[in-house]
């Protein structure tokens, strides 16, 4: 099948049932992710044989291996040739991995240590690595149109969302029942048995991978130089760094905030974070049809703008503000699907760059180099945070915090990430990358 024919039939529109289909497998995938950044880091640091320093310092570690496995599994995913294809392979060989490591993570032992943390985060890391990344690629490669690539983001997004509630709504309720929270937790995995197999059955059934491009040919040192030159990559990849840092700031610190700042129950906690997540759903098709016609960087900005002054509004709460920090968790949540959906399409234009310019047939590398990224920005959120907070004073085995510690945790939560979301706002406002440079790319790329 020549380019042209390719490039007609990948551009006629995803119908909805394979959007749906390649969509779905978000839901288990985020409902394992979110603990790893909210629940488990305040969980593991009140044990007694761990620590917030620890916590910090064992995560970061954990996130740094991903560098590693990011950049190998998509390498070698873009490379493997075979009779089910470049990408299910490796989701296939991942997803035992991620249901164990989720497994030993989920449900420590007692006595647990800093040690037993960082093996079995290291685990439940590579399997997460090796079904995500893949799952992603795939998606950059179903469409090479400039919109359609943000209407599949959006709907991999969106069950992302959903899968975040369900990470919410199903502990919080186990919890509430058994009076445990390591039960509630556990409850997470058996939905992951369920949900992750079931998900992927229908990915693998319903969506086909696209043929795979030509090999470019290039060695390494030759791939490196045209990746470094690609400037619109090295601008989108600084800007997902930081703003993945921002997000991931204040969700390391939610549970922090509210029973120590807010000083409510962990129940109006869980609520805060359904309401948040609802708003998200509700306000992705919105934003959707907001930034319809419209370059994608400018409508990323719009919605990072937005989420920076709602937010800044949250150091101003204390006790007895809850019902304003749900007014804030309703209106910065409603762009929190753009936020996600609108960089992930964007780095599968970045990819064309690199495609018309004679490296075609690397998007796992890339998305490996943003895997990097994202996971960087966790770790860079809990490894700087929670020692900040205990050299504040903060300790998270009691409920008395000292004023410092207070003062130290709204700042980290509140104040940190609306410097961080406005500087990347400056980055990205003049991003090359626009509706019409990406025309000329494919035209480019047809034509080679």
């Amino acid at each position: 099948m020549n380019r042209e024919r390719i490039n007609s039939r990948i551009d006629n529109g995803i119908g909805w049932g394979r959007l749906l289909a390649y969509g779905v497998p978000g839901l288990p995938l985020t409902a394992m992710l979110l603990p790893l950044v909210v629940f488990l880091p305040p969980y593991y640091a009140a044990l007694p044989g761990v620590g917030a320093a620890a916590v910090g310092a064992v995560l970061f570690g954990a996130r740094i291996w991903d560098v590693v496995t990011d950049l190998g599994v998509g390498w070698a995913s873009d490379r493997w040739r075979g009779r089910l294809g470049r990408r299910r392979p490796f989701i296939l060989a991942g997803a035992p991995l991620l249901l164990l490591g989720t497994w030993l993570l989920f449900v420590p032992p007692e006595g647990a240590t800093w040690v037993y943390l960082l093996v079995t985060a290291l685990l439940a890391y590579l399997g997460w690595t090796m079904v995500s990344l893949p799952y992603q690629t795939w998606g950059a490669e179903l469409s090479a149109d400039y919109d359609e690539r943000s209407r599949i983001t959006a709907a991999r997004e969106g069950f992302a969302v959903l899968g975040t509630m369900v990470a919410i709504m199903l502990p919080t309720a186990v919890q509430r029942a058994t009076g445990s929270e390591a039960a509630g937790l556990e409850s997470l995995f058996w939905f992951m048995l369920v949900a992750l197999p079931l998900s992927l059955g229908l990915l693998f059934w319903k969506v086909d991978e696209p043929a795979a491009p030509q090999a470019a040919g290039l060695d390494l040192r030759a791939g490196m130089k045209l990746l470094a030159g690609n400037q619109p990559f090295r601008r989108l990849l600084l800007a997902y760094l930081a703003n993945g840092a921002a997000n991931g700031v204040p969700a390391t610190l939610f549970l922090f905030f509210n029973l120590h700042v807010l000083e409510v129950s962990q129940e109006q906690a869980g609520i805060a974070l359904i309401v948040y997540f609802l708003s998200a759903v509700a306000g992705l098709p919105l934003w959707l049809r907001l930034g319809r016609g419209r370059p994608k960087h400018r409508l990323w900005c719009a919605s990072m703008v937005w989420a920076a002054l709602v937010f800044a509004f949250a150091t101003q709460l204390g006790a007895g503000d809850y019902g304003w920090y749900l007014l804030i968790c309703v209106l910065a949540g409603s762009c929190l699907g753009i936020d996600q959906a609108v960089p992930a399409s964007m780095q599968a234009d970045v990819i064309d760059e690199d495609t018309a310019a004679g490296g075609g047939g690397r998007a796992g590398l890339y998305f490996g180099l943003w895997g990097m990224a994202t996971k960087l920005s966790f770790a860079l959120a809990v490894g700087l945070t929670y020692p900040l907070l205990e050299w504040a004073g903060f300790n998270a085995s009691t409920d008395a915090q000292g004023e410092s510690a207070l003062q130290m945790l709204v700042f980290l939560y509140a104040g940190l990430p609306v410097l961080v979301k406005l500087a990347v706002v400056a980055l990205v406002w003049r991003y090359p990358l626009d509706r019409a440079r990406h025309a000329e790319l494919r035209s480019r790329i047809i034509g080679a």
